[in-house]
């Protein structure tokens, strides 16, 4: 089964331009898959098949000679040396589309990337699968209970995995292989832990005390392992709106998982009927619905210009997007069903901002577009910023 992404046709532009593509993203999130598809006539290898690893760190040279040009490597990272050999054959030769390279590591390939390919790379993001993606394969999919809950990860589409069986065996795949790269975390148990201490806080402001207390870390541990999680594409921090608006706004980011389904596995969630009555399940919407805009995002090869507002009395807007300093304001309710109140923040927020009702919005639960004087409900569904 393939599902056609978004990004697709991006990819296919830039390697028009550039003698190098990066295609970075989270372990498996399709990046493999995607590129087999694009460019079906290139080579291709994997550096985590360790034979061919040693190959390549024994001699970059040879490797790049025996599988030539118009070459995908994937999980690039794993033997910095290639880059520089690549430096040197595309410097030579500068031809658009010679080489695509991917990785799950982002800091350890974006490293290599700025010391020897600055300016002969186009560099581009994938996400899991999408709400519009899965519904362009099958609309069936969408559910919204069970979409939270398994989330956008190939393989479990591919497979039909059970998400209760794909989640633990990432999470371990991923602190065995990619942790004890960037780090090395002796208690593997308490790096976990911590983990889920942060899916528990998802959709909240992050306090980095009080998280390393529960989790029984210093301080400084905390924000090194945080940082591990943002490069990996395990969660990212949202920050708050930067303009001055009024003085007394919220400083500390709010946190979020780049995909629900691995949030609501650490958070023990046994079947997505579960979902339905949770604590966090507004929260797990609200992470959806920003992933959805995030994904748009990078499908474009564009960095996600986006923040949260907050005030000292607890007025929030979930999600403001700026573009060419024009602001949008969103407003995310995980509720199925359209009600005006819903607009009651967004109304204080444009009372302070002056946006116009045309810039508002209401991401819902249900099934239906619907514009208002105050501003427009969109379907989760439909989800067009």
């Amino acid at each position: 089964m393939f599902i056609q992404r978004a990004i697709k046709e991006k990819l296919l532009y830039l390697a028009t331009k550039f003698p190098v593509i990066t295609l970075t993203g989270a372990r498996q999130c399709g990046k493999s898959t995607l590129l087999k598809n694009c460019f079906p006539t290139y080579n291709y290898v994997s550096l985590e098949d360790l034979d061919l690893r040693q190959m390549a760190e024994s001699d970059p040279r040879g490797f790049l000679q025996n599988f030539g040009n118009f070459l995908i490597v994937d999980e690039a990272q794993y033997v910095p040396a290639l880059f520089s050999y690549i430096q040197t054959i595309v410097d030579a030769k500068n031809e658009p589309g010679m080489f695509i390279l991917s990785g799950s590591q982002n800091f350890l390939l974006m490293q290599n990337i700025t010391q020897s390919l600055a300016g002969r790379t186009a560099i581009l993001r994938l996400g899991t699968f999408s709400v519009d993606e899965l519904s362009a394969f099958n609309p069936n999919l969408l559910d919204l209970n069970k979409f939270l809950f398994t989330g956008g990860y190939p393989r479990i589409y591919d497979f039909d995995i059970m998400p209760t069986d794909f989640y633990p065996n990432y999470i371990q795949t991923y602190i065995e292989r990619d942790i004890r790269l960037i780090r090395n975390i002796t208690d593997l148990s308490k790096f976990v832990r911590f983990l889920k201490l942060c899916a528990a806080r998802t959709g909240q402001l992050l306090n980095v005390s009080s998280l390393a207390v529960e989790a029984e870390l210093t301080v400084p541990t905390v924000n090194a392992w945080l940082s591990i999680l943002e490069t990996s594409y395990i969660i990212y921090l949202l920050k708050p709106y930067h303009r001055n608006f009024n003085k007394r706004l919220v400083k500390s980011p709010k946190i979020y998982f780049y995909d629900t389904g691995l949030a609501s596995s650490l958070l023990g969630l046994g079947t997505s009927e579960q979902m339905s009555t949770h604590y966090l399940r507004g929260e797990l919407f609200e992470n959806m619905v920003i992933n959805e805009y995030i994904k748009s995002q990078f499908a474009m090869g564009k960095e996600p210009n986006i923040y949260f507002w907050r005030d000292s009395n607890q007025n929030e807007v979930d999600l403001l997007i700026e573009n060419n300093s024009k602001l949008q304001a969103i407003e995310i309710k995980s509720a199925a069903t359209m009600n005006p109140a819903f607009f009651k923040t967004l109304k204080t927020f444009q009372s302070i901002s002056n946006i116009n009702s045309e810039s508002m919005a209401v991401v819902y639960g249900g099934d239906l577009n619907y514009q208002t004087e105050n501003g427009m409900f969109v379907s989760w569904k439909n989800m067009k910023f």
